[in-house]
């Protein structure tokens, strides 16, 4: 597992089975190459923080598929601890 800086607000945790995207401390994007849930891939909150939560979320990722944040939690948790 991995903790890389994108900017003072902005983190990612690289783990086995995927990524997840942290912007001020919240889990708002996420990407894996292993089925949850019958999903893959990348998926961002459909929930808005801020603009600059949002233009995080953009500099990341470009998907459209957008889930609601409790799913972005649940995702983040499962690919944490894939370690």
């Amino acid at each position: 597992m991995k903790l890389r800086k994108i900017n003072d607000d902005c983190h990612e945790l690289l783990a086995r089975k995927g990524t997840v995207l942290f912007s001020h401390d919240v889990p708002v994007a996420v990407s894996f190459d292993f089925p949850i849930e019958e999903k893959w891939g990348c998926y961002k909150t459909n929930q808005f923080f801020s603009q600059e939560v949002a233009e995080d979320i953009a500099g990341w990722t470009t998907t459209s598929r957008a889930v609601p944040q409790e799913v972005i939690e649940q995702y983040a948790e499962i690919i944490a601890r894939s370690v």
